[in-house]
């Protein structure tokens, strides 16, 4: 019986750490100003007929915290490269050398840095109702157990304490993150 009841709490918490996961992948996508190659992440370009991401037909290098050099692995493609990134719409204009991508990215204005950490704040509340979600989900399967009606209420206990410690990674790693973001 027990056994049952743990492979709930085991899977609400692989629920909950996914959330947190995924959090933070997010988190990673919003520009808190600093050049990091993380940005071009979402750009994807035609490689031998394949959708391939940039990181893996180029280097990308961030020598200051103002600038991204890609380097192309093989010279044909840095107009494809070039043409990916205006694509993929991000706010870049890449600039090419011959030898290599070279991209600017301006600093945030005060208006901008808000904006992101809005954004910011709405991922993290969406974790947070991942992380609801499988609580209730645990609880309901807990409820149609055969088991006591003490045993539930402890593994209903074990749950809410699950969810508040996951609930507050994710303030935790909201603040980090906004802290980061309105940063001059």
């Amino acid at each position: 019986m027990n056994e049952e009841l743990d492979f709930i709490v085991d899977t609400a918490k692989e629920d909950m750490e996914l959330a947190i996961a995924h959090l933070e992948k997010e988190m990673l996508n919003i520009r808190a100003g600093k050049a990091n190659p993380v940005m071009l992440s979402s750009v994807k370009l035609d490689y031998y007929g394949s959708i391939t991401p940039i990181s893996q037909v180029a280097n990308i290098n961030a020598p200051d915290g103002r600038t991204l050099v890609i380097q192309p692995w093989e010279k044909k493609m840095i107009g494809e490269i070039e043409k990916a990134i205006q694509v993929a719409n991000l706010g870049f204009n890449p600039m090419n050398n011959g030898e290599s991508i070279i991209i600017n990215i301006p600093p945030l204005t005060e208006d901008r840095r808000k904006e992101l950490a809005k954004i910011a704040k709405s991922e993290t509340e969406q974790a947070k109702v991942s992380i609801r979600a499988a609580r209730k989900e645990a609880n309901s399967e807990i409820k149609k157990s055969d088991a006591s009606e003490d045993l539930q209420k402890n593994y209903e206990i074990d749950i809410q304490n699950l969810t508040d410690k996951y609930v507050a990674l994710t303030d935790t790693i909201f603040t980090k993150k906004e802290a980061e973001i309105l940063t001059v």
